[in-house]
């Protein structure tokens, strides 16, 4: 098994974004935007692949800091991931505008209207930046 790796997610009520690190923690790639029925299995075939050490998933609060019902449904998706993998790490960042700043970034890149229209897009780079800020405070 490769090294482990740390884990973004960026949870939605529809779709959840997922990116992984690269093996020596420094880089975020996105890996992909799966519907939160299949979320549990797709991360299971991602720890197959290479373990999976930390998961780094967005806290959504209001932006004048307070929680809410978005802050409810992440909270319950936490739940199960401990359930699933009780060995690894959970950690929660302040998730406030990483849907602009992925928005941003996508233009910024070039990614042609059409493509960032497409909704599943902005949630896996929501989570890639997620993931990267994580990851330049660790380094």
């Amino acid at each position: 098994m490769a090294a482990d790796r740390l884990v973004g997610i960026d949870v939605g009520s529809k779709r959840i974004g997922v990116s992984r690190s690269d093996p020596t923690a420094l880089i975020a790639s996105p890996i992909g935007t799966f519907p939160p029925d299949k979320i549990i299995s797709e991360l299971k075939q991602l720890h197959q692949q290479s373990a999976i050490k930390s998961f780094i998933i967005g806290w959504p609060l209001s932006l004048n800091g307070h929680e809410n019902e978005s802050t409810k449904m992440v909270s319950s998706f936490i739940k199960k991931i401990r359930s699933a993998f009780p060995q690894a790490e959970i950690i929660t960042l302040d998730e406030r505008f990483t849907s602009k700043v992925a928005k941003q970034a996508l233009i910024d890149s070039g990614v042609k209207k059409k493509k960032r229209e497409q909704k599943g897009i902005v949630d896996s780079t929501a989570a890639t930046i997620l993931l990267q800020q994580y990851l330049d405070e660790l380094n």
